[in-house]
C-alpha cells in the first residue's frame, strides 16, 4: 500500500497570507490554513517526502517525523527548496546524510543557494547531503540502511568512520539515481517556460506547479486511484493551471479522486469550494492522507 500525505496545500505564500484580511484567510476552519505545498509518501516501507519548503521545520513536526529516506524535488523555486537546511536535525537523529533526488538544474541552483553546504570547508554543522540526479527516467529510492554512519565531531562536524578507526571527512556527493527496479515514475510537466517534474507512486500521482503536460506523460497516468493537481485561480494564470484547465485534466484522466493543492485565496472557504466540485474532485488539506 501506497500512503500520501499532504504536509502543504498552499500557494507560495501560503494562507493565511501575512497582512491579508480577506475571508479566507481570516477563517477559522484548520482545513484553510495551508502551508507551502508539499507531501509525505510512505510505500515499500520507505519514508519519501516531496519538495522542502520554507515550512519544512513546522510541517515535519506537526508529523511527529524523525526520519527520512529521501526528499524528491520538483523544481528550484523556493518555496520548494527554501526548508533544505533543516534537514540537519535529521543528520543528527539519523547520522545519516539527507538523500536528495533532483534534476541537474535544480542541483544548479541548490549550489548558489546553500553555497555553504557544497563548501570544501564546510562550516561545522551545515546540512549533509548526498544528491542523485534524476531525470524523466523512470528511477529507484532504495532505504538508508547499510549507508555509513556521519559521525559527529564537536565544532569540526560530520566524519564517516572507517574500519581502521579513523575519520573520513563527509561529503555532499552527486551522483545519477538507480534505475534499476525502479519504484518512482517522473511526469514531465511546464511551469510556464520552466521543466518540472511531478510524481507517481504506486496508483498515485503527485503533480504540483504546472500549466501544461505534454503529450506522451498522459500515459504515465492511467489507472489512478488518487491523483493530486495544481491550480491557484479561477482565471488563467501564466504558470499553473487554473481551475478550468485542472477539472479539465482531471475529467481526461479520470482517476477515482482528485485533489487540488497549490491553492490560494482566490478560492472561497473549504466548505463553499467542495459545493462548486465535481464529486470526484476535493480540494486538499493539510494533514489529509489518502492511499491507494
Amino acid at each position: 500500500m501506497t500512503r500520501l500525505t499532504f504536509l502543504g496545500t498552499g500557494t507560495s505564500q501560503g494562507v493565511p497570507i501575512i497582512g491579508c484580511r480577506c475571508a479566507v484567510c481570516q477563517s477559522t476552519d484548520p482545513r484553510d490554513k495551508r502551508f507551502r505545498s508539499s507531501a509525505l509518501v510512505q510505500m515499500d516501507g520507505l519514508t519519501i517526502a516531496v519538495d522542502a519548503g520554507p515550512d519544512f521545520r513546522s510541517q515535519m513536526l506537526a508529523q511527529g517525523v524523525r526520519h527520512l529516506d529521501a526528499i524528491l524535488l520538483t523544481h528550484n523555486h523556493k518555496d520548494h527548496t527554501g526548508g533544505l537546511d533543516d534537514v540537519r536535525a535529521l543528520n543528527y537523529i539519523d547520522r545519516k546524510a539527507a538523500e536528495i533526488y533532483c534534476e541537474e538544474r535544480v542541483l544548479e541552483t541548490l549550489r548558489s543557494d546553500y553555497a555553504y553546504a557544497f563548501a570544501e570547508h564546510k562550516y561545522p554543522g551545515a546540512p549533509e547531503w548526498h544528491i542523485h540526479l534524476i531525470d524523466e527516467r523512470p528511477f529507484r529510492v532504495d532505504s538508508l540502511e547499510g549507508t555509513g554512519d556521519l559521525e559527529w565531531v564537536h565544532d569540526i562536524g560530520y566524519f564517516y568512520r572507517q574500519a581502521d578507526g579513523s575519520l573520513l571527512p563527509s561529503d555532499n556527493a552527486v551522483a545519477e539515481a538507480p534505475h534499476e527496479r525502479p519504484n518512482v515514475i517522473p511526469i514531465r510537466g511546464l511551469h510556464g517556460q520552466m521543466p518540472v517534474l511531478g510524481f507517481r507512486f504506486g496508483n498515485i500521482a503527485y503533480i504540483t506547479d504546472m500549466s501544461a503536460i505534454p503529450e506522451k506523460e498522459f500515459a504515465k497516468l492511467q489507472g489512478l486511484e488518487h491523483l493530486t493537481l495544481n491550480t491557484v485561480s479561477y482565471h488563467p494564470h501564466h504558470s499553473h493551471f487554473s481551475l478550468e484547465e485542472a477539472l479539465r485534466l482531471a475529467e481526461r484522466i479520470g482517476a477515482s479522486h482528485t485533489w487540488l493543492t497549490h491553492l490560494s485565496h482566490a478560492f472561497p472557504s473549504y466548505r463553499q469550494f467542495c459545493s462548486e466540485l465535481p464529486p470526484t474532485v476535493q480540494p486538499a488539506w493539510d494533514g489529509l492522507t489518502i492511499s491507494d
